[in-house]
């Protein structure tokens, strides 16, 4: 399958030499200089390659092509998104005049951008897909070496709209990252773990961030038992928007155990503590003003509390962080974040009614 991934980074580049690698023709397109800037030039410079290192194996991918040309994606049969969420709405934009009707515009993770493409790009017929999260946890270096940590055992999606599913699963299948689908994108957006698990650990891990000056693991410290009780607070009110809107509550740890484990009998706290001890797994955040605090406070907990806002559920830890991490940041994260109004309160609507009543879970 001819694919374009949006997004240079370290989830775009990985999922570009993992499926290059599959057999898959990928076209790898750079959306910014903001960063990732190096590794980008490396690859250009050598021949396109990307070399995935796992498990004490290194494998070596030539990228079919690596551009920064935006209408690379017109002849892509797949366009996925792997940007930061903050940019999805101006990128949503600035590819419009390079999508084609037929096209899959999948979106990992989505946060309800789903909203954006039919706001924006409500005259082309795609079919939107919106993703929890990364299927594969990694670090890219500036040399083209990709460390993967980890990889989801189970990947879920939310379709849109979901009478293409049977179309959808049929193509997304073929690239073997263990796609599961959802009964909507509603409840892909609102188990993007990062809305729960950074938010929390990284406002809480503020004094140490600082005091470390980066050399230190969120996942291996913060949540400690008085912080997994906010945590377990925090989860409790987005389940009460996802029951507010028809769907199972479903808590943040047995998503975690889902996407992360295919043994059902373990305890699903569990499941993310030997999750969050991995060896493997990458300092950070290394700075306050990171994607932790940046990213997932204003387009995953403004959306959630805008949600609860407007659905009538009360969101009062979901609003206690977003003031914390707008004291901490010194700027207001609501003015930009995602909102039912920024959204299009039509187009959630939309959302909301494109619904099986049937999920994974």
């Amino acid at each position: 399958m001819k694919i374009a991934i949006l997004g240079a980074g370290n989830m775009g580049c990985a999922i570009a030499a993992d499926l290059t690698l599959k057999g898959h023709e990928m076209i790898l397109v750079k959306t910014s200089r903001a960063m990732h800037n190096e590794t980008f030039d490396y690859l250009c410079a050598h021949g396109n390659q990307i070399t995935l290192s796992e498990k004490g194996e290194s494998r070596t991918a030539c990228i079919h092509k690596i551009t920064t040309e935006l209408s690379a994606i017109t002849d892509a049969e797949l366009v996925i998104i792997t940007i930061q969420t903050n940019y999805h709405e101006a990128l949503i934009q600035r590819i419009k005049p390079y999508l084609r009707d037929g096209q899959i515009l999948m979106i990992v993770p989505g946060y309800f951008s789903t909203s954006y493409v039919l706001k924006h790009c409500s005259d082309i017929d795609l079919t939107i897909v919106e993703g929890e999260s990364s299927p594969i946890d990694c670090r890219i270096d500036d040399c083209g070496v990709i460390k993967v940590g980890f990889r989801n055992v189970r990947n879920p999606l939310g379709v849109y709209p979901v009478s293409r599913l049977p179309m959808v699963r049929e193509k997304l299948d073929s690239l073997q990252l263990h796609y599961t689908y959802l009964s909507s994108v509603v409840e892909a957006a609102l188990h993007n773990p990062n809305m729960i698990v950074h938010t929390v650990g990284a406002v809480m891990s503020i004094p140490r961030i600082e005091k470390t000056n980066g050399d230190y693991c969120m996942y291996w410290e913060a949540f400690t038992p008085s912080v997994w009780k906010m945590l377990e607070k925090l989860d409790a009110e987005k389940m009460d928007v996802l029951e507010k809107v028809g769907y199972e509550r479903l808590p943040y740890v047995e998503a975690c155990k889902f996407r992360n484990s295919l043994d059902d009998s373990i305890d699903a706290k569990a499941v993310f503590f030997e999750y969050a001890a991995m060896p493997t797994r990458a300092k950070g955040p290394v700075i306050v003003d990171s994607r932790y605090i940046s990213e997932d406070v204003p387009e995953g907990l403004v959306m959630l509390e805008a949600l609860g806002a407007h659905l009538g559920v009360a969101t009062p830890v979901c609003t206690a962080l977003i003031e914390l991490a707008t004291a901490a940041l010194g700027r207001d994260l609501r003015e930009l974040g995602r909102t039912p109004e920024r959204l299009g309160v039509d187009n959630l609507r939309k959302i909301l009614a494109d619904c099986q009543h049937e999920n994974v879970y």
